[in-house]
C-alpha cells in the first residue's frame, strides 16, 4: 500500500517537473517570436516608405533580404512550437495511460477488499474485528487502521481523478495552442510568399543596377574615400583627446611635485612616464558600459541593420567588398539619434559629404554617431542614456535615412574597433 502511494507521488512529481520545463521552453519560443515579429514590422514599415520602383535604392534590396530572413526565422520558430506541442501531447497521453493502469490496479485491490469484507460480514461487522483485540491499545490501532484504509482509498482515487482531469485539460489547451500555431504558420507562409514575390519585383530593379555597374563603381569609390576620411578623423579626434588628457595629468603631476618640493616633503626623485589613465568616475562608467554588452539600446528607435560590421559583399557588384568600422542602420527619414549609454561628448565633427559626427566617451569606451544633419549637443556635455543627439541626413528622393554607429575601446594609446551588433540589444 505504501509503495503504491509513493509510486503515485513520484509520478506526480515527474508530471510537475515536466510541466515547468514545458512552460519555460514555451516562454522562450514566444519571446523569440515577439522579437522577430517586431523586426519584421520595422522592416515592413521602412519598405512601405518606398513609393515606387524608381525610388528603390541598394538599401531597399538589403531591407528586403533582411525581411525574408526574419520571416524564415519566424517560420522555423512556429515550426518548433508546433513540434514541441505535439511532443507534449504525446507525453501527456502516456502519463494518462500510466495513471489508468494504476487506477485499474487500485480498483482490483478495492474489489478484492470489498469481496473479502462481504464474505466475512455479520451483524457485528467491523466492531467484531475491533473488539476481538487482545488489548485496548490494539483495538484503537485496528480501528485507526480501518479508518486509514478507507481514507487512503478515497484519497488515491480522488488524486488519480483530479490528476487525470488536469492532464486532459492540459492536452485540450495544447491542442488549442497547436491549432493556433498551425494557423499562424499558414499565415506566415503566405507572407513569405508575398515577400518572395516582392523580391522578384525587385529583381527588375536589381538588373537595372547591374546595368549601371560603372556608375555604381564610381559611387562606391567615392563612398570608400568618405569612409577612409571619416575613419581618420575619428581616430585623430580620439587620439587628440588622449593627448589632452595626458597633458592634463602631466600638469597635475608637475604641480603636485612642485608643491612637495616647496614643502620639502618630496621623498622621491623618480621620473615616471605619464600614461593615459582613467579617473575613478570614468573607470566606473566604463565598467558599467562593459557590463551592458548585448543590452545597449539602439541609436535609433526603429530601424534595420543594412550593412554589418567588418567585410561586406556589395549587393550588386561581383566580388566587390566594403569594410565597415561600425554598422549602418536604415531608419525612417530624418530619424532622431540617441545616446546608447550615459557619457560625455568629447567631439562634434563636421565631415563634408558625410554629415556631422558625435563622439561620446564612456570611460575607456567611445561610441560614434555619424551621418547627422543636426546636432543638439556640444563637446563637454554630459549625457544620459537615450538622450537625443541630433537628426539624420536624408538622401534625395528617399524616405529612408542611414545611421552610422561605431564602438571603440581605448587601451593606453591603442584604439580598437568593436562590433556594435553584439553590444546592442538583439
Amino acid at each position: 500500500m505504501r509503495k503504491l502511494q509513493n509510486f503515485i507521488l513520484f509520478n506526480l512529481l515527474i508530471v510537475l517537473s515536466c510541466s515547468i520545463y514545458a512552460q519555460n521552453n514555451s516562454k522562450k519560443l514566444k519571446k523569440e517570436q515577439i522579437k522577430l515579429e517586431k523586426k519584421i514590422s520595422n522592416t515592413k514599415m521602412l519598405l512601405n516608405k518606398t513609393k515606387n520602383e524608381a525610388d528603390i535604392s541598394l538599401q531597399d534590396l538589403q531591407l528586403i533580404d533582411n525581411q525574408i530572413k526574419n520571416r524564415e526565422r519566424l517560420l522555423r520558430n512556429y515550426d518548433k512550437q508546433i513540434r514541441f506541442s505535439e511532443q507534449q501531447i504525446a507525453e501527456k497521453k502516456l502519463e494518462i495511460n500510466n495513471l489508468q493502469t494504476e487506477q485499474k490496479q487500485l480498483k482490483e485491490q478495492f474489489k478484492e477488499m470489498m469481496i473479502y469484507a462481504y464474505k466475512k460480514r455479520n451483524k457485528y461487522g467491523q466492531l467484531m474485528y475491533v473488539f476481538s483485540s487482545d488489548s485496548y491499545n490494539e483495538a484503537i490501532k485496528r480501528n485507526n487502521y480501518l479508518v486509514q484504509i478507507k481514507e487512503l482509498r478515497l484519497k488515491q482515487f480522488d488524486l488519480l481523478k483530479k490528476n487525470k482531469e488536469a492532464i486532459n485539460a492540459q492536452i485540450i489547451k495544447i491542442n488549442v495552442e497547436k491549432n493556433k500555431k498551425i494557423e499562424l504558420l499558414s499565415e506566415k507562409i503566405d507572407e513569405k510568399k508575398k515577400i518572395e514575390e516582392d523580391r522578384i519585383k525587385q529583381e527588375v530593379v536589381f538588373r537595372k543596377f547591374k546595368k549601371q555597374e560603372d556608375l555604381l563603381s564610381q559611387k562606391l569609390n567615392q563612398e570608400i574615400a568618405k569612409r577612409n576620411d571619416l575613419k581618420k578623423k575619428i581616430n585623430d579626434a580620439i587620439k587628440s583627446e588622449i593627448k589632452a588628457e595626458q597633458a592634463r595629468i602631466r600638469l597635475a603631476e608637475e604641480k603636485r611635485r612642485k608643491e612637495l618640493a616647496k614643502n620639502k616633503n618630496n621623498t622621491s626623485n623618480k621620473n615616471t612616464s605619464v600614461l593615459f589613465k582613467e579617473t575613478k568616475e570614468s573607470a566606473l562608467l566604463g565598467k558599467n558600459f562593459s557590463s551592458n554588452k548585448g543590452k545597449l539600446p539602439w541609436p535609433v528607435e526603429k530601424g534595420s541593420i543594412t550593412e554589418k560590421f567588418g567585410k561586406n559583399l556589395h549587393p550588386t557588384l561581383h566580388n566587390v567588398y566594403t569594410n565597415n568600422n561600425g554598422i549602418d542602420i536604415s531608419a525612417p527619414k530624418n530619424s532622431q539619434v540617441r545616446c546608447v549609454f550615459a557619457g560625455k561628448v568629447t567631439s562634434v565633427l563636421n565631415i563634408p559629404g558625410a554629415g556631422k559626427v558625435i563622439i561620446v566617451k564612456h570611460g575607456a569606451y567611445r561610441t560614434v554617431y555619424g551621418n547627422l544633419k543636426d546636432t543638439y549637443v556640444k563637446a563637454g556635455d554630459k549625457l544620459k542614456i537615450k538622450q537625443t543627439l541630433g537628426s539624420l541626413l536624408s538622401k534625395n528622393n528617399s524616405n529612408i535615412s542611414l545611421a552610422h554607429f561605431e564602438i571603440h575601446v581605448v587601451s593606453g594609446t591603442n584604439i580598437k574597433c568593436l562590433n556594435p551588433s553584439i553590444w546592442i540589444a538583439r
